[in-house]
């Protein structure tokens, strides 16, 4: 049935706010969309531009917002004149706003980019006095409906993989996928829909467009074929896994940086003028305005010979990579390896070999080779920018921010200079901030910055959240307009900049960061005191740590121990099995760096979603249900003894623990346990403490059997959520139900912690859960005894449980038993907010 599509010709909005206000009245008008959804519209304009291209912009809500649609439709307001589309001149001329309820509109959005390649059928749209003729174009298929040509095709070899990253596919997974198809000699492809691109192509895989949910197919030809389609699955999924999290721990640490902006209050400061964005980067700073643009880069068409531009060429492009490799070294030996992601991702695309083509070509054709590099790499960052993914759009930046780089170098420009003129409080204003130039800031000369566009999710941001700086983005071209050197408050909770703030809104502003000081210096205090309730219950904090290097980290963030090393990492980052030397060196590591605190060492979990090549696994038709974890071990002594072996001896060094993954029957405990008795005998090694992980419902239906044969229990919350519910957490269609909060997960933790308790045995979760607020609460309130995290939740973790009596989590724990949903026990986190906003403001 085709979607609905209200038309309105002949409109003429003052501006791009106007246009979307009075489309997205035409779908509440309709009865699409409730009247707030209008404010949603505007809200992903602050985002991204919305802007096709050909005349076209496709207004869309946030996603968080889906709950505001009440059908799926599309409302088309037509602008003969034109209306301009931000900042960059382009004029709309057909402004369709969507409604989506479900991924019905994806149809119509891609007969739309379809129509927009007949620019004699656009013209007539735009002018047309007959709403029916829009209509047919969007709903009649037709011509439009024919697949884009591809230049590529799939190989014989393949299989097919979801994506789930929450944001799609950007540059720097994209590159980390490039990197892997890269170490391979078979040709490896990648479909999604019509289109097949190089999987060794950053560029190409940014051009895909491909969102959440989207159904890719990897497809290989050559020698190596399969292990290449093996290692690319593999990083794709395990990608997935660390992008949730991430967008997780984004969310959570926004929602205690809004519980620190509690401390504000409706606090609303007098000032001359007040810009009002999207809160990037908390915190509140008082400063002085800078305009912070960068200079333009002057390219004349300078030729002297092909060999000569050639050099030129290949030069520059080697200095670039080798400041982007520096700096990404830098950032990934200070811990900041989302950071170092973002550098090796501008790394990949300047070795796009379309955009070098291309390049080779003007310099072949008689131009500079600087000339010839600017117009390849517009031509590129105007493609990436036409997607129509919003968030995929906005990756054009990094491009940018890349080439110009080279750019750089090419012209003999000296190494720029941040910030040598600036004031030592400087705010800094620009449109955008490129990632390098954000690297570059000097957090003691700089307070904090605003910018006119931008997202949340940019790389830009999430340097700025990595320097501690607060930042608010997407605040309007007219932030361009303050003059430098006028005092400023920026308020990075609230997404607010005030300019010339009255006398008393500064004294009122020093008050509050005072405020804001004490309550983060009092939590960075206690970080290291135990998560205690005010009635005197604890709770063990520890940390999900993987190498020696990182435990030192972990402890000064308040960990105190590691509840799980995942040794996994020694297979998956070499292309050949760590020997029992090298895997002893690196847990006897482990044990010295935790200086006799507590570690729990998980053993090879392969399988499932986790592909190593050089293991020669099995294709498996549903490798969930298939051999992985301790299934694995079991078939595989090569595997499992050298293992043990080096466990064993590690643990000579100081107290280990072992922990086995995807235990399902009591007898996998006895086999493990014979075999393991085996080795100890053999190198005379001191016992060890032994636990299972509980991934599966079996396993927490038997936890009473299980008990009477380990020490501990530790629960993955990620896969016993997947086989509870029976979801594929990489299903396009279904991921979204895999909700560790759901009833039934909750159930079966509370079954597991009984079988426990009646043989002594504690219980710790390592699952995702555990490092989310009303998670961490729940948990404890079920009697979890100990909860192991990523390093960035342990702070906020712990003061969250010294604020609430158990007997209050208990109390919590046990209303989401007797719910029927994940939304509703969801809706149970509201209280806790309460009661710490309660807190803040006192």
């Amino acid at each position: 049935m085709p979607i609905p599509v209200e038309v309105r010709l002949g409109a003429a909005p003052h501006n791009r706010e106007d246009a979307v206000r009075a489309a997205g009245a035409l779908l509440a008008q309709a009865g699409h969309a409730l009247p707030a959804y209008v404010d949603s519209l505007l809200q992903r304009e602050k985002l991204a531009n919305t802007f096709l291209g050909q005349g076209v912009a496709i207004p869309h809500g946030m996603i968080e917002d889906r709950h505001l649609v009440q059908s799926t439709g599309l409302a088309v307001l037509q602008v003969p004149a034109g209306v301009r589309w931000g900042d960059d001149a382009k004029q709309a001329h057909l402004v369709v706003a969507i409604a989506a309820a479900s991924d019905e509109h994806i149809a119509v959005l891609r007969r739309l980019t379809r129509l927009m390649r007949d620019e004699a059928l656009m013209q007539r749209l735009i002018s047309t006095h007959d709403p029916e003729d829009i209509v047919r174009a969007l709903t009649t298929d037709g011509e439009a409906d024919a697949p884009a040509p591809s230049t590529l095709q799939d190989f014989a070899l393949g299989r097919e993989v979801a994506l789930s990253y929450p944001n799609g596919l950007h540059a720097r997974p994209a590159g980390q996928w490039a990197q892997t198809a890269q170490r391979f000699v078979a040709q490896v492809h990648v479909r999604y829909d019509q289109v097949v691109v190089d999987a060794k192509n950053v560029a190409a895989l940014l051009s895909l467009g491909a969102g959440r949910g989207a159904t890719l197919r990897l497809s290989a030809q050559g020698p190596d074929a399969e292990e290449a389609l093996r290692a690319l699955r593999a990083i794709v999924v395990r990608l997935g896994e660390e992008e949730a999290r991430q967008a997780q721990l984004a969310s959570f640490r926004q929602s205690q940086a809004q519980g620190l902006g509690q401390v504000l209050g409706d606090w609303q400061p007098a000032a001359r003028q007040t810009f009002t964005g999207i809160a990037a980067s908390p915190g509140l700073v008082i400063g002085t305005l800078v305009q912070a643009a960068g200079a333009v880069l002057q390219v004349e068409d300078h030729f002297r010979s092909a060999p000569l531009e050639a050099e030129a060429l290949e030069q520059a492009l080697q200095a670039a990579m080798a400041e982007l490799e520096a700096w990404s070294t830098q950032a990934r030996g200070q811990g900041q390896s989302e950071q170092a992601g973002i550098f090796s991702a501008h790394a990949g695309l300047l070795r796009d070999p379309r955009l070098l083509q291309a390049v080779s070509r003007g310099i072949v054709q008689g131009h500079g080779a600087a000339w010839a590099w600017r117009q390849a790499l517009g031509e590129r960052v105007a493609a990436q920018r036409a997607l129509p993914d919003a968030t995929l759009a906005a990756r054009a930046a990094d491009l940018q921010d890349a080439g110009d780089r080279v750019l750089h170098h090419l012209l003999g420009l000296p190494s720029e200079a941040v910030g040598g003129a600036w004031p030592a409080d400087a705010i800094l204003l620009a449109d955008d901030l490129s990632p390098s130039f954000t690297a570059q800031i000097d957090p003691a000369r700089v307070r904090g910055f605003c910018t006119a566009s931008g997202g949340p999710t940019a790389h830009t941001a999430i340097l700025a959240r990595a320097l501690g700086l607060p930042a608010v983005v997407a605040g309007g071209p007219d932030l361009l307009k303050a003059d430098s050197g006028t005092p400023a408050i920026l308020d990075g909770y609230r997404g607010r900049l005030y300019v010339a703030p009255s006398a008393t809104a500064l004294i009122e502003a020093q008050e509050r960061i005072e405020g804001l000081a004490r309550r983060q210096a009092e939590e960075a205090r206690n970080r290291l005191l135990p998560a205690t309730t005010p009635d005197g219950h604890t709770v063990e904090i520890a940390a999900n740590v993987n190498r020696a290097d990182q435990v030192a980290r972990a402890l000064e963030a308040g960990a105190e121990g590691v509840g799980l090393m995942r040794t996994e990492f020694l297979f998956l980052e070499r292309d050949t099995v760590p020997d029992e030397e090298a895997q002893y060196l690196a847990l006897r590591a482990m044990v010295e760096a935790l200086g006799g605190r507590p570690l729990v060492v998980r053993t090879l979990d392969i399988g499932g979603d986790k592909q190593v090549p050089h293991l020669q696994l099995p294709v498996e038709d549903n490798p969930f249900l298939g051999v992985r974890g301790a299934r694995l071990a079991l078939r595989r002594d090569d595997l499992l003894l050298p293992q043990l072996r080096a466990l064993y001896r590690a643990a000579r060094h100081g107290p280990l623990q072992i922990m086995f993954p995807m235990i399902s029957t009591v007898e996998e405990v006895l086999e493990l346990r014979r075999r393991m008795a085996q080795v100890r005998e053999e190198l005379d090694a001191p016992e060890v403490p032994i636990g299972i992980m509980i991934e599966v419902p079996s396993a927490a239906l038997l936890a009473d059997r299980l008990a009477a044969h380990v020490d501990f229990f530790s629960i993955g919350t990620n896969d016993l959520t997947q086989y509870t519910l029976a979801v594929d957490r990489q299903h396009p269609e279904l991921a979204a139900m895999a909700d560790s909060l759901h009833p039934a997960v909750l159930r079966l933790v509370e079954r597991t912690v009984a079988g426990a308790r009646r043989h002594g045995r504690w219980v710790g979760v390592c699952g995702g859960l555990a490092g989310e607020p009303l998670g961490a609460a729940l948990l404890v309130g079920l009697g979890v005894d100990e909860l192991s995290m990523s390093v960035g939740d342990l702070g906020p973790i712990k003061a969250l449980l010294r604020r609430h009596r158990l007997s209050e989590l208990q109390a919590l724990a046990q209303r989401a038993l007797d719910l029927d949903s994940a939304d509703e026990v969801r809706a149970l986190g509201a209280a806790l907010r309460s009661a710490d906003s309660t807190e803040a403001q006192a």
